[in-house]
């Protein structure tokens, strides 16, 4: 059934253009950027928030996360998402970004952001394009073994 009304076509058609035109935020490494930094900001002890933010972290970061958490989890007795180690309940950006500029290889990017001082406010953001999105690796440190104690036997 065709619309012949030109107000109700136009009704119609508005919709889908703008659904149409918008990227994702993860479509670009910029964006995944920009993306986490506002979800950083809405933390604030939300939950949701915080899973939010990780699910911007690429695999190898989410892996790493949920490793720290199994063990903070296994010393504490209680049980802790990956999301809580890294969303702080207050974030502090160390400058706002002032310039923007991607350099991309392949699958991976670097998003360099400078602040109002290039001398001291200036960061890179290592980023990887995984499951048609750009997500953000952090470079975490790797964990050391967990350590035995080896318990003699009582006599």
């Amino acid at each position: 059934m065709a619309v012949k009304d030109p107000v109700r076509r136009l009704l119609l058609i508005v919709p889908l253009l703008v659904a149409c035109g918008r990227k994702p935020p993860d479509a670009t490494p910029e964006g995944a950027v920009r993306e986490l930094l506002e979800r950083l900001e809405a933390v604030h002890g939300d939950p949701k928030a915080a899973r939010a933010v990780f699910e911007l972290l690429s695999k190898s970061a989410q892996r790493s996360l949920s490793d720290r958490a199994r063990r903070a989890s296994a010393a504490t007795g209680k049980r802790l998402a990956p999301e809580q180690m890294i969303a702080p309940s207050h974030y502090f950006p160390r400058f706002r970004p002032q310039e923007w500029s991607t350099r991309t290889v392949g699958a991976r990017a670097t998003v360099d952001v400078v602040g109002l001082d290039p001398a001291t406010e200036r960061a890179g953001i290592p980023c990887v394009f995984e499951d048609g999105g750009w997500r953000i690796d952090l470079v975490l440190s790797t964990l050391p073994p967990i350590e035995r104690r080896q318990v003699e036997p009582q006599k």
